[in-house]
């Protein structure tokens, strides 16, 4: 019983201190996710990947080879996008009532990050705008 315990505790520090996080190889991410990059990404190679055991399950990091960063849930799908100036971040993967508000306010912006939150979304712009939208799509604060 008592090696039990110590081995429980002895897991529930690693996840603490993070030593879960364990690079994997391109070919070794599932296939829900290597489709996401496909189909979103296409021409993109990903340059690094690291899965992390979270207290939900297996969460993934990915890094393409322009420096996109994309995280996925435990459920591999995105939950947080921060590309680049040469590639921002495809209107496809945001809602379009926040499409049409960014480009109606901020027609030149380019959306380089964005993160799905309890209560919304949070969007950053490249004039270093970040915009935080509830799920409808409704902006909610704006801060520079």
């Amino acid at each position: 019983m008592k090696k039990l315990f110590a081995c429980g505790i002895f897991a529930f520090l690693m996840l603490l201190t993070g030593c879960t996080d364990k690079p994997v190889l391109p070919a070794q991410l599932p296939m829900p996710i290597t489709s996401f990059i496909q189909q979103n990404f296409p021409g993109q190679t990903i340059s690094f990947a690291q899965k992390d055991l979270e207290i939900t399950g297996w969460q993934y990091d990915v890094v393409l080879a322009d420096g996109t960063q994309i995280e996925f849930d435990t459920d591999q799908v995105w939950d947080k996008i921060q590309s680049t100036l040469t590639n921002p971040v495809p209107t496809a993967l945001i809602p379009a009532p926040i499409v049409t508000q960014i480009q109606a306010q901020f027609p030149q912006a380019m959306i380089l990050k964005i993160d799905k939150e309890s209560y919304g979304y949070e969007i950053e712009l490249a004039n270093g705008l970040e915009l935080k939208f509830n799920e409808q799509g409704a902006l909610m604060e704006m801060d520079d």
